[in-house]
This record gives C-alpha cells, sequence and structure tokens, in this order.
C-alpha cells in the first residue's frame, strides 16, 4: 500500500526543568551537536537542516516514575507538513482531537503531538520519493 504521507517526523519533543542540560546530556551520549538554543527550547540533531530530539522547558516539571505510572512519560512529537490547513483536516479525518492550542493534536490514544509548517531546509513531501 503506497500512501502520500501527511507529514514527516521532525522532532521528538522531550519535556523537562532544564533543556540546556538535558541536550548537552544527549548531544555528547550520540556524538551529535546541538544545533539550535534558547531559553526553553534546544535541538540535537545531525546539522542544522535535520530533524532530531528537542527539549522543551515544561514549568513544574515532575520527573518520569517509570516504571511506576504515577508520573508517566513525557514526551510528544513534531510532524512538519507542507500546508497545516490541510494536514489539520487530514488528521482529524484519521480519528486525531484537537487539544486546543492551534496545531496541537492528540492521536486516538491520546498522545499529544504537533503539526509544525516545514523548515524551508526540508524539501517537500513529494519530493522526498
Amino acid at each position: 500500500m503506497n500512501v502520500m504521507p501527511i507529514g514527516r517526523l521532525h522532532h521528538l519533543i522531550l519535556d523537562c526543568a532544564e533543556p540546556a542540560e538535558a541536550a548537552r546530556f544527549w548531544s555528547a551520549l550520540l556524538g551529535r551537536p546541538i544545533t539550535y538554543q534558547d531559553d526553553d527550547f534546544v535541538v540535537v540533531a545531525d546539522n542544522d537542516t535535520t530533524s532530531g530530539l528537542a527539549f522543551q522547558r515544561a514549568p513544574g516539571h515532575h520527573r518520569p516514575t517509570w516504571p511506576d505510572p504515577a508520573v508517566p512519560q513525557q514526551a510528544h512529537y513534531d510532524v512538519m507538513v507542507d500546508d497545516l490547513a490541510a494536514a489539520t483536516e487530514a488528521v482529524l479525518a484519521l480519528g486525531a482531537t484537537a487539544l486546543g492550542d492551534e496545531h496541537v493534536f492528540a492521536d486516538p490514544a491520546g498522545h499529544p503531538f504537533c503539526l509544525v509548517a516545514r523548515p524551508g531546509w526540508a524539501p517537500e513531501l513529494g519530493k522526498l520519493h
């Protein structure tokens, strides 16, 4: 079954209290550079034109207590799309639920994800194949 995708994975976003600290750890562990950083959001990727891991400041963050479900794992996907309006319509048709913020949704099991406009460095979806 060859179906045209709605989007593609941009970043896996991990909530944390200190994004720079988390990013430095993962940068060293994976041998990948920090490619973007501000006070609340840091990206670790192969370079500044690829997707990777991102670390987002979450005020009042509580560390996950896995495997104890008292404080669940805290992560979400960013999915890059060529057309935010068309992708919004498509993910809702697939069974996603809008979560109130613009372009923030939950999959049918409740996992959050964001639709983000394709960055200029990324090829259009139709040009991937």
